[in-house]
């Protein structure tokens, strides 16, 4: 069975009240979405760090110590033995070791993925916004109205 489709309304035909909770919700969401924009930000920012840091394990520095994180704020000193491949973390406690090439390759493919979905998420923030400036416009028009018609 087909869903039935959203009932479309013009909300010029909306009284002040009723675009005020139109205009709340529409903060709502914009609020949510800039946030989500900011969070994949930093996701693809850590991504392009990694690919940084792969490029750093290179066969010169074999033997060298590092510091080995353990967790965000905890790292302890290791020494560089296997240049040609690293740990690559895969999500939800998984790793996978892979060459260099291959976790290169991988965390491009996660900058791009994350790239395509901002690039999807700032046309929504854009349509968002244009949105609610069409709905500050009505409630202005319909404000200028009522004070118009107060005087009169």
């Amino acid at each position: 069975m087909a869903s039935p489709q959203p009932q479309q309304i013009n909300i010029a035909d909306l009284d002040i009240q009723q675009l005020a909770d139109v205009r709340r919700q529409l903060e709502e969401e914009l609020n949510h979405l800039t946030n989500s924009f900011a969070q994949l930000k930093q996701a693809q920012a850590k991504f392009k760090s990694c690919i940084e840091n792969v490029a750093e394990v290179k066969p010169q520095n074999k033997g060298n110590t590092i510091l080995v994180p353990l967790t965000n704020s905890l790292y302890v000193p290791g020494r560089l033995t296997d240049t040609e491949h690293v740990i690559v973390d895969v999500g939800t406690g998984y790793y996978v070791k892979k060459t260099r090439a291959q976790a290169t390759k991988y965390y491009e493919e996660k900058v791009n993925y994350i790239r395509t979905n901002l690039e999807n998420l700032q046309d929504t923030i854009t349509k968002k916004q244009d949105n609610m400036n069409y709905l500050v416009n009505v409630m202005q028009a319909k404000l200028q109205t009522q004070t118009q018609s107060a005087k009169s």
